[in-house]
């Protein structure tokens, strides 16, 4: 099992550059787990390309289906944990819930996030680094 952020689950699920590495992810692990904010995080992701016309609803909500289908468990961090480490970090508490998952379950956070991969090296991880 690992912890993806929202970002390696739009790169596998919305065709485009990365979307390849994140396949290759998935390929290595597809036990993939992420905290609850994960769902609202994607949909306003795909909010925003219906919006701007680069994809059509049927599109979204195939998207949204396979998203669905590729996280298979959507839990619920500490907030208190959350909360300590957003303002020890410097991190916003919407990326910190992804890193306390991956502490709480002590499995790997695949992110591209530069950020989180200064934060968070003891459990963040890029794609490059995880399939290699």
């Amino acid at each position: 099992m690992i912890v993806v952020d929202t970002n390696t689950v739009a790169y596998f699920c919305i065709p485009g550059t990365h979307s390849d590495k994140a396949r290759s992810v998935y390929a290595k692990d597809d036990s993939w787990a992420a905290p609850v904010l994960w769902r609202s995080e994607f949909r306003n992701l795909l909010l925003r390309y219906l919006r701007n016309g680069s994809m059509r609803m049927d599109e979204a909500l195939a998207c949204l289906r396979l998203a669905e289908r590729s996280i298979s468990e959507s839990l619920l961090p500490s907030s208190e944990k959350v909360l300590m480490l957003a303002a020890d970090s410097g991190c916003t508490a919407y990326d910190c819930e992804f890193a306390v998952l991956a502490k709480a379950l002590a499995v790997p956070l695949v992110t591209s996030d530069k950020k989180m991969l200064a934060a968070f090296p003891e459990v963040a991880v890029s794609p490059d680094a995880f399939i290699a």
